[in-house]
């Protein structure tokens, strides 16, 4: 009989406290848990101590995709399941994971059913569910060096669908969550212009309105009530922050050679 799959889940935090507990928990069946600390002023690396993790600590920030990368480094499963502190592991998706380890050993990608919290209810539309991730793929498998927006290199595997949620408390408070955009939306900025990619004015507001119509009429976000309605102006405002921010870099930059 082949031997069960070991699995390692990796997670990357800072300051997660309040939400690290709840993850763990829902993981705590794993053969093994890397947590990469960035520097916690709270109880995150106690936490993670205390429920079995190994912790390990970044000393600089390079973006979420190296940082990915280096958790994973510590990691020893035949498997790699990366989650973050905001994200609970619910027990039909185990079922789904428990049944791969069961397997040998393949090239193997498996994306997971995301279900998102927004103010208190878990979408079911809004382009916000099933929210497919990429999260469970063998161990030889790495992130890509995005700042921001991360994914996984599959170098051509096959990508399998489980069943059983993902869940994300996404937001919980909506002026924190605008501010984590508000920082997303700078870095996503940056790396483009870094790129070379230019963006005009008409372009920035072409964006936003597709943004907020995508939302709330493409992907049925008026199904999803008063919270559907405020995600698809909470999109477009996040829309509006990453084209601006690259156009006020190009501007700076064009007058910066006069």
């Amino acid at each position: 009989m082949t031997a069960r799959q070991r699995l390692s889940v990796v997670i990357i935090a800072k300051n997660e406290a309040s939400l690290l507990p709840a993850c763990l928990d829902s993981v705590s069946w794993a053969d093994e848990i890397i947590v990469l600390d960035a520097g916690s002023h709270d109880d995150t690396v106690a936490i993670a101590r205390q429920a079995g993790a190994q912790v390990f600590h970044a000393g600089t920030w390079e973006g979420f995709g190296r940082q990915r990368q280096r958790a994973q480094h510590h990691a020893s499963g035949d498997m790699i399941l990366m989650i973050d502190a905001d994200e609970r592991v619910t027990p039909s998706l185990r079922a789904s994971i428990e049944a791969v380890l069961a397997q040998p050993p393949a090239a193997t990608v498996y994306s997971l059913n995301r279900s998102n919290l927004f103010l208190g209810r878990f979408m079911r539309h809004s382009g916000w569910y099933p929210d497919r991730v990429m999260r469970l793929y063998p161990r030889a498998l790495r992130y890509n060096d995005n700042l921001v927006h991360e994914s996984l290199d599959t170098q051509g595997a096959p990508v399998v669908r489980l069943q059983g949620d993902l869940q994300h408390l996404t937001c919980r408070d909506l002026v924190a969550f605008q501010q984590k955009q508000l920082a997303y939306a700078a870095a996503w900025a940056q790396e483009r212009h870094q790129r070379g990619k230019r963006c005009g004015l008409f372009s920035v507001f072409f964006h936003t309105l597709g943004a907020f119509l995508k939302t709330f009429l493409l992907r049925a976000g008026f199904l999803d009530g008063k919270q559907g309605c405020i995600l698809a102006v909470v999109n477009a405002q996040y829309t509006f922050n990453k084209y601006s921010a690259l156009w006020a870099l190009n501007h700076a930059a064009d007058k910066g050679r006069l």
